[in-house]
């Protein structure tokens, strides 16, 4: 007896609708709020003209290559030094995430240097630090032999050797002046100061935004970021930001899609005054994305002469007429925390369900194909005949099957790989967003068909009188199987999720 078309397709969708719901009622939610504007950040005045007037440049400089050890290796590093005489205030730029070569510096080290200021870059470390182990404290020890460094040299200024930080480097650089005195000023770049989780997420939300992606994109990254269990991503800036007694400049831009520059300002302000420090000047440039840069080529208007101005002028520019002052930041959307996955939906679950999905797909095939091989599907020859002509039709959608399940895994795969490329350059990015979410809808969407189909000619070619052997026993059991925890998974990332 077959199963009719019909009750095929109730029977998928009521599968289908089941799935749904299980994205909607297991835990964690992922749902950013608009962020309230706050009155501090809606009248701020512009720049004061002694902070972006014109920085002379007063001399030539040389250029020193250093190797200074570290722990667990050396660190190499360029010094670009002023030519004229005297002692003059230095500063060590301190990278953010990725390798962080002391290249990407050079620009902004020859401005300051031409200025009469030293300035030192080096190569971020390699050895424990990789995409999984980020230890701050190990990459502030790391700015810190710098900084020693520059006390050193007769033609620095001891008093004043300060330290420059970008996005990851934002993390590091107040541990840094948290640890030691010998810091005698900061300069924060696009500082996150909310949990490396927080800034992700954040970011995610504000790039898939601008992609035009569909929200089930962000629930399935989200809730992935939440199977994470890397502990950097959980990391507290605000201990070492209360201990920062030091100077600091810290600059946003208005544009920066990769940080909550609002809240980050918010918790740098805070963490500072809990430390009784009002030496603060936070700086707001126009069109500035996450490097100073507009659309990633010049730097944005005044950032150079900002930073020039504030470091030569130091004491005195230690503390500003007002602490905030350019462009107006626009913040749609809060930072809101990933919450951690639960133990069901965990990186260790998720890796295993892939495994024994994957187990099942090797094993039913194998089996299918020795059954096939070795032409005995049960006793007699009534049920041999009956085997004979039921198995095959369920062993081609086994096969079906277990295509259609890698194919998932793999558009999943390459779906995510899109959206992290194109958060990067996103110029004509959001129709192959959307195609590609939708390939992977699709493929969800059709094994749960193949699953519900194959699940009811089997059962069908029982009641004809198929008696399977033990090794068809095996073929069925390990693809459906596979596919039955494939759709569970699906269902928990938001693949079966409404609307579309």
């Amino acid at each position: 007896m077959r199963t009719g078309r019909g009750t095929l397709s109730v029977a998928a969708g009521l599968v289908l609708v089941a799935l749904a719901s299980v994205g909607y009622v297991l835990p964690p939610p992922f749902d950013p709020q608009p962020l309230k504007a706050d009155q501090t950040f809606q009248s701020i005045p512009a720049q004061p003209a002694s902070e972006v007037r014109p920085v002379p440049s007063i001399t030539s400089f040389r250029v020193e290559d250093v190797s200074l050890p570290a722990e667990g290796q050396r660190l190499e590093g360029t010094v670009r030094a002023p030519l004229t005489p005297g002692r003059h205030p230095a500063m060590v730029f301190v990278s953010g995430s990725g390798n962080g070569s002391r290249t990407e510096f050079t620009p902004q080290a020859e401005f300051l240097s031409r200025a009469g200021v030293v300035t030192l870059a080096f190569d971020k470390r390699s050895v424990g630090y990789n995409f999984r182990d980020r230890d701050f404290s190990l990459l502030a020890d790391d700015a810190l032999r710098m900084v020693e460094y520059l006390r050193t040299r007769p033609d620095v200024d001891p008093s004043r050797v300060g330290v420059w930080g970008v996005s990851e480097g934002g993390w590091v650089v107040p541990i840094a002046a948290a640890k030691s005195s010998s810091v005698g000023f900061v300069v924060l770049v696009s500082s996150p100061n909310v949990s490396p989780l927080r800034q992700v997420a954040w970011a995610l939300n504000e790039q898939l935004l601008r992609l035009h992606a569909p929200v089930g994109a962000r629930d399935l990254l989200t809730r992935a970021m939440g199977a994470v269990g890397f502990t950097f991503l959980r990391y507290d800036a605000m201990p070492a930001l209360r201990r920062v007694r030091q100077p600091v400049l810290a600059f946003y831009g208005t544009t920066d899609p990769s940080i909550p520059f609002v809240e980050s300002t918010q918790a740098l302000i805070t963490g500072l005054k809990e430390a009784g420090n009002e030496d603060y000047t936070i700086r707001f440039m126009d069109k500035g994305d996450h490097a100073m840069r507009i659309n990633g080529g010049p730097f944005t208007r005044s950032y150079l002469e900002t930073m020039g101005n504030w470091i030569l002028g130091l004491p005195g520019t230690a503390r500003p007429a007002v602490h905030l002052a350019g462009a107006t930041p626009v913040q749609r959307f809060q930072a809101t925390d990933v919450p951690a996955a639960p133990w069901y939906a965990g990186g260790t679950m998720l890796g295993l369900t892939i495994c024994l999905a994957v187990v099942g797909y090797v094993a039913g095939p194998v089996a299918a194909m020795v059954e096939r091989l070795r032409g005995r599907g049960g006793r007699g020859r009534r049920t041999a005949e009956a085997n004979a002509e039921l198995w095959p039709p369920i062993r081609r959608r086994l096969y079906r099957m277990g295509w259609t399940g890698v194919g998932l895994l793999a558009s999943v795969v390459a779906f995510i790989t899109l959206l992290v490329l194109f958060s990067v350059n996103q110029a004509g990015a959001w129709p192959a967003v959307l195609a590609g979410w939708l390939v992977v809808r699709v493929l969800a969407v059709l094994m749960l068909v193949q699953e519900v189909t194959a699940v009811a000619a089997f059962v069908s070619a029982l009641r004809e009188g198929m008696r399977p052997g033990r090794r068809q026993h095996v073929a069925v059991a390990g693809v459906l199987g596979g596919t039955g925890l494939l759709l569970v998974a699906a269902a928990y990332y938001g693949l079966f999720a409404f609307p579309w």
